[in-house]
């Protein structure tokens, strides 16, 4: 009897210990709320390809406009062509202009507004798998699980949601992590505790159910 309630308590332990694993394994990231509490900015966006600017030169809108960023990553205006843009955010993007323009005005005040965005993808949340649209989505500050999942049009009809992982990129380091997701318990059941919040170049995986 003694060796039967010793194995009992291993076993008992061994469920325990695994109980904040998650349930697609890995550990789990704390839960968010569907709307932040306090909302805050976002990391300062960064301009990426096919990004639609708004280029404004006081005094001078001749020499501005709106400038789609090309599939290079460059911009042309006049008087500049093929200027960098992707990976610059809009106020570094403007210093350089200025700088080009001084060439031929005095003291240019330039300013860059981004009116549509996709972002490079470390600004992206890209969710692949068994979804109803595999999609890359723009990253937007205060970005939690529920909006990931709304973009793409929520699971697709075989998917194992509670299987799903979130692999994110420490930028110092550059080493993956993954994370457990819940994603059934959150749509399909309203389990608030398994909405989390997101940051820019997550990817969530989604697998098919083996049945």
């Amino acid at each position: 009897m003694r060796n039967v309630s010793t194995a009992s308590v291993s076993v008992a332990a061994m469920v325990l210990s695994g109980c904040g694993a998650g349930i697609g394994g890995g550990p789990e990231l704390p839960p968010a709320t569907f709307v932040a509490a306090q909302e805050g900015p976002g990391e300062e966006y960064v301009i990426g390809p096919l990004d639609e600017l708004t280029i404004f030169v006081w005094r001078n809108p001749e020499l501005g406009g709106k400038v789609q960023v090309r599939p290079d990553g460059r911009i042309s205006t006049p008087l500049i062509a093929d200027m960098p843009a992707v990976g610059k955010t809009p106020t570094m993007l403007a210093q350089d202009i200025r700088l080009q323009l001084s060439r031929y005005i005095n003291d240019p005040i330039v300013s860059v507004i981004v009116n549509e965005f996709n972002g490079t993808y470390s600004q992206q949340v890209r969710v692949i798998g068994a979804t109803e649209r595999p999609a890359s989505i723009p990253f937007r500050a205060n970005m939690s699980l529920l909006d990931a999942m709304i973009a793409v049009g929520g699971l697709g009809e075989y998917a194992a949601g509670n299987r799903a992982r979130l692999v994110r990129t420490n930028r110092a380091t550059g080493r993956q992590q993954e994370f457990a997701l819940r994603i059934n318990d959150l749509i399909r059941r309203g389990d608030t505790s398994a909405n989390v919040r997101l940051q820019p170049g997550d990817v969530i995986i989604i697998p098919e159910s083996a049945f």
